[in-house]
């Protein structure tokens, strides 16, 4: 199993900024498209007043800065150049929609309308590229939560209506041992979701999200490493139940560490690839290359999982 595609993290709220220029970017490209990843994601096109490319829609909204760099527009050529097909993300507006509070305020029903003219001006700037190969829904979620069936509905559905039908992809996650926030000082809590009540749960999401939503690729890292490879043959059903691609987000961090988040062990990065082979899964994205597996990285650990990965898929490093 090799990994295919990577999420861009360039909005982040958790993970330090490497302050990469076009220069640094053209190069992680080339080492991503060198070792065979031909999906490219941008988690988020924004993310509270921080934003990716100069959008006049959360300007007028949210009252975003204006960044120095067009990083969509940046994306999309660099992906061009390497054959790669570029997923948009889709704006956070931080505004807590992981809390059940949420849902109760006309916040959520903002959230959408905002959303709805991002992903039209989205396409009018920059459908015309051959790279833009799709959509991110950036809303992870475990379960069902307020009326998140509705939102991905709705703007998957928005999505496709716009752009023509290109897909809608979703990374949501599993509420296992390791589903504890990255502001919380512990590492695991003493319940999970367990596969009956998982598969209940993405059941009823999945079947009210059925034409809306084409691929579906569950975060690996909030379950042991023993668990997993149950809980992907079940991501895999449902999937194919409900007529989805079936990938797996196989994360490149490790949550078994005090300090969030460090590039994670080889060998767990290994046993999950194998899990994923095993459980038949079509495709590995991970979250994130640029950061916890390229040579450019920052993190030093990085580097050396670069040249491990390279090993395991007989892939010359560069």
């Amino acid at each position: 199993m090799r990994i295919t595609g990577t999420f861009l993290d360039e909005i982040s709220h958790d993970i330090p900024h490497q302050n990469w220029s076009e220069a640094e970017w053209a190069q992680d490209f080339k080492v991503m498209r060198h070792i065979g990843i031909d999906t490219a994601i941008v988690i988020r096109c924004g993310y509270r007043r921080w934003v990716t490319y100069p959008s006049a829609v959360l300007q007028r909204e949210e009252h975003s800065y204006v960044p120095s760099t067009d990083l969509i527009a940046m994306f999309l050529k660099l992906a061009e150049q390497h054959d790669m097909k570029l997923f948009f993300g889709t704006y956070d507006s931080g505004r807590f929609w992981s809390d059940e509070r949420y849902w109760t305020t006309s916040a959520f029903q903002r959230d959408i309308e905002v959303n709805m003219k991002v992903i039209e001006e989205a396409w009018k700037r920059y459908g015309s590229s051959p790279a833009f190969g799709g959509w991110y829904l950036s809303l992870e979620v475990s379960r069902r939560v307020g009326s998140i069936i509705q939102v991905f509905a709705r703007l998957g559905n928005h999505c496709k209506d716009v752009s023509g039908g290109l897909p809608v992809l979703i990374s949501p996650y599993i509420d296992g041992v390791k589903a504890v926030s990255q502001y919380s000082p512990t590492l695991s809590k003493p319940e999970s979701i367990g596969l009956q009540e998982h598969e209940r749960t993405w059941n009823e999401i999945l079947h009210g999200i059925q034409g809306a939503v084409d691929i579906l690729a569950f975060q690996d890292g909030h379950v042991e490493y023993h668990e997993l490879e149950e809980y992907l043959r079940l991501n895999k059903q449902l999937a194919d139940r409900y007529s989805m691609r079936s990938w797996t987000n196989v994360e490149s961090f490790d949550r078994d560490m005090p300090i969030k988040f460090l590039p994670i062990k080889w060998e767990k990065l290994r046993l999950k690839l194998e899990a994923a082979q095993a459980a038949g899964i079509e495709k590995a994205i991970t979250f994130e290359f640029s950061h916890f597996m390229s040579p450019h990285s920052a993190y030093i650990q990085a580097h050396h999982l670069y040249r491990r990965y390279c090993e395991y898929a007989h892939i010359p490093p560069t």
